[in-house]
């Protein structure tokens, strides 16, 4: 087998790049990639029968470069839209809630939205238990609200 092996290099850097791919998936910033492109590089040296020292010569420069030139374009097409997709608390801001202990003026109280409890401030009068309210800004984790 391991001769087997020595003599077809070219499939063991075809293992290599099926590996890496499968690692990819629990990764996600496109690094391990790099190192599967590498591994094609290595697995075309192989096929030309060029020595062992030259594949992994291959590889590290084939991994290095699309580590350089082909990760920022991956990375820049996965967040192309990412400056206008608001994430975490400001996904908050223009959605509805219900208010679930009184919001004072002046004082604090807590709305919910989406079964999460969030701490509220109301700059109007106060708002009671039970009334739904929009969220229109945040400042860390308390929102400021109006009455819908």
């Amino acid at each position: 087998m391991i001769a087997y092996l020595i003599s077809h290099l070219w499939l063991l850097w075809t293992a290599v790049v099926f590996v890496c791919l499968i690692l990819e998936l629990s990764s996600g910033d496109f690094y391990v990639t790099c190192f599967a492109i590498g591994a094609v590089g290595a697995a075309v040296s192989a096929a030309f029968g060029l020595p062992f020292w030259v594949q992994v010569l291959a590889w590290a420069l084939c991994s290095v470069l699309s580590i350089w030139l082909i990760r920022p374009r991956l990375l820049g097409r996965l967040h192309a839209n990412s400056h206008e997709r608001p994430s975490n608390a400001d996904a908050l801001i223009g959605r509805e809630g219900t208010v679930v202990e009184p919001v004072e003026a002046g004082g604090f109280g807590y709305v919910q939205v989406d079964g999460d409890v969030w701490k509220a401030v109301t700059a109007g009068p106060t708002i009671g238990k039970g009334e739904k309210v929009r969220i229109v800004s945040r400042d860390s984790i308390v929102m400021t609200v109006v009455r819908v």
